[in-house]
């Protein structure tokens, strides 16, 4: 029984994934007027909060990124894990460790690494981030 359950579960279940690109209207416009640079849906994301500290807790998510010229979003549909604007006070940064970006939220205990491995030129994609990232007033 549990062996004919897994099987289904492997036969049916990648297609029946729902996408966690959907973006309402209005999104979809505002991303249309900053200027879509880079766009994946659907990637396993690397969570962790409080990196190295004792409460640390990792989880791999399913989401998906758009980065325009003024923003950077990491989304599951309408739901926000990180949004980067010019206008967003916690500190961010970046960076690259071969192909995967890590992209830096907040600092001590309420720090967060949302970590991935972008579909094609994680340099290209590391760059367009730090760019949305040094217009905020805690880019680094």
């Amino acid at each position: 029984m549990r062996s004919a359950a897994l099987l289904l579960a492997l036969v049916f279940g990648p297609g029946c994934r729902e996408s966690t690109g959907a973006l309402s209207p209005d999104l979809e416009r505002r991303f249309a007027q900053e200027t879509v640079v880079r766009r994946a849906d659907d990637l396993v994301f690397r969570y962790t909060r409080d990196p190295g500290g004792r409460s640390e807790i990792r989880e791999d998510r399913l989401a998906s990124i758009v980065v325009t010229r003024a923003t950077v979003l990491v989304h599951k549909n309408d739901k926000v894990g990180v949004e980067i604007t010019p206008r967003s006070r916690r500190d961010y940064a970046v960076e690259r460790d071969g192909g995967r970006v890590r992209i830096r939220a907040g600092r001590g205990r309420s720090e967060e690494l949302w970590s991935f491995v972008p579909p094609d030129d994680p340099a290209g994609w590391t760059a367009d981030i730090r760019a949305v990232i040094r217009a905020a007033p805690g880019g680094r």
